[in-house]
């Protein structure tokens, strides 16, 4: 008797399951008193086991390095006990800011994949226009950039009503500007 061979996921689809396990994960603030857009998870790239997740905390810790990004990599170093994460990708809802895409280059990911852009995000708060990709080009360090991925399905965490009045709070006259564009 055959065996019925199972097919694979491609990386495309592994890259989009991870991709809205991370969306679903980060929308969950959109129901809670301090929403964010912003959240990112460590999965192992040899098996697709999730090591750690977590989401933006800059207003909540008073701490403008407390990215989402830089926060996942910090707790999954902490829980590794090693400043290395060779052989995990690190999935994101938006495109790493320059800080975040150079604590992914020290931590040694083997992958960054992302959903929304900086341009995406841009359009409602205030970013570094550096690509993760430009900063991975200036760096000596492998690392490979994808995406967006699941684009459209990211940036709904941005464009939220809750989190729409959050970043109003945020920088009142971007909120101020955005709406006079129409």
């Amino acid at each position: 008797m055959a065996s019925k061979s199972i097919a694979q996921p491609t990386p495309q689809q592994v890259d989009e399951r991870h991709m809205a396990d991370i969306v679903r994960f980060t929308a969950r603030t959109m129901e809670t008193a301090t929403p964010v857009p912003f959240g990112c998870s460590i999965i192992e790239t040899a098996t697709g086991k999730r090591l750690m997740r977590a989401i933006n905390a800059v207003r909540k810790e008073n701490d403008p390095s407390s990215h989402a990004e830089v926060r996942t990599v910090r707790l999954a170093c902490k829980k590794l006990k090693t400043p290395s994460l060779k052989g995990y990708t690190m999935y994101t809802t938006c495109e790493p800011c320059p800080m975040c895409m150079a604590n992914a280059l020290w931590a040694g990911l083997d992958r960054v994949v992302y959903g929304a852009t900086i341009e995406d995000a841009n359009r409602h708060c205030k970013q570094i226009h550096i690509s993760a990709e430009e900063v991975n080009r200036r760096s000596d360090m492998p690392l490979v950039v994808t995406g967006p991925v699941l684009r459209e399905e990211a940036y709904k965490l941005f464009t939220h009503p809750n989190m729409l009045a959050v970043f109003a709070t945020w920088n009142p006259k971007k909120s101020e500007l955005e709406s006079a564009k129409g």
